[in-house]
């Protein structure tokens, strides 16, 4: 897959993440962005490793839309976690 679609993956599955897990985030739809387009890794990189399975097969693969989906919602949580431990102390 190329660059933009990663970004539009990126985006989708941030949004869903952010929806999924709604609350107040510092930051905005760049950090969004950024969260949905790790989280798509790390969730293929999580689905290798643990079921031996190629998550991230193609755009309009299901597995590839489940695998950034949750990816980022384990992004989004560990994002919340550490800004808001950094907001409190401040």
């Amino acid at each position: 897959m190329g660059i933009i679609a990663w970004i539009i993956i990126g985006l989708l599955a941030g949004a869903i993440a952010k929806a999924l897990m709604p609350g107040k985030d510092p930051g905005g739809i760049i950090i969004t962005m950024l969260i949905g387009i790790v989280g798509g890794l790390l969730g293929g990189w999580l689905g290798k490793v643990i079921f031996g399975v190629d998550a991230i097969d193609g755009f309009f693969e299901l597995s590839t839309w489940i695998a950034a989906v949750i990816g980022s919602v384990i992004l989004l949580a560990l994002y919340r976690l550490v800004t808001g431990s950094r907001r409190r102390h401040a």
